[in-house]
């Protein structure tokens, strides 16, 4: 049986959601060995309270077919964390898939990885996107070479039962669907700023005004060092 090697990085305030779900559509991958990352041993509190126990050190990590970063509020911790971007770095130049959860492609975006390259993220921060030399790309799961971005959280779903499929095929990847019923009928149609109310989205825009202004700042640091 073919094994593949998965690497999902883990770190302090990430939206846990951007993590569980595509372990949940690797966990029904024959053959994959997953590994939840992190830079030293111990328990880590993500948004939101849970807390997630990694299992493999940057030190022990094993090389890997493909590693992904999620997103969530400790993004932009990691972009200036350059133990995590050197990590990255060296990793992605070794798998054969590197991917992203939401705003996970910032952090990939940080360590250089993404010049050039089309990439999405969560809707509301595709735009901090361009000081990386990314190319904003609308889409659940964007591809670009060995590069795979997924938007906003769930979407983290999307881009494992994709990943899946380029690496054991889409019958692997359907089945896998069934197995975790993934069949989405949302009760509102405000997950996308082009189907939520104009008034909706005006207002969680301006509930993320301060966020904004603070992660415009710490990306255009992160970008001004990748010159």
């Amino acid at each position: 049986m073919t094994q593949y090697r998965i690497g999902l990085l883990a770190f302090p305030a990430m939206t846990q959601l951007d993590l569980t779900g595509p372990l949940q559509v690797f966990a029904g991958l024959p053959g994959a060995v997953t590994h939840v990352l992190w830079k030293t041993p111990g328990p880590i509190e993500t948004h939101g309270g849970l807390t997630l126990l990694p299992d493999t050190t940057f030190a022990d990590c094993p090389p890997l077919d493909v590693i992904c970063v999620p997103g969530g509020a400790g993004v932009m911790a990691l972009i200036e964390d350059q133990t995590v971007l050197s990590f990255l770095r060296e990793r992605a130049a070794q798998a054969r898939f590197v991917g992203s959860i939401c705003t996970g492609s910032l952090v990939l975006g940080a360590a250089g990885l993404l010049r050039g390259r089309k990439a999405t993220t969560h809707w509301a921060w595709t735009d901090l996107l361009v000081p990386f030399g990314a190319i904003p790309t609308a889409g659940r799961v964007v591809r670009d070479g060995k590069f795979m971005t997924g938007g906003g959280v769930t979407a983290g779903i999307d881009f494992a039962l994709t990943m899946v499929a380029e690496l054991a095929g889409q019958d692997i990847a359907e089945s896998i669907q069934l197995g975790i019923e993934y069949a989405p009928e949302p009760p509102f149609s405000a997950g996308s700023p082009d189907t939520a109310r104009p008034e909706l989205v005006a207002a969680v825009r301006v509930r993320m005004a301060g966020l904004r202004t603070e992660r415009e700042a710490t990306v255009a640091n992160a970008a001004a060092r990748l010159v």
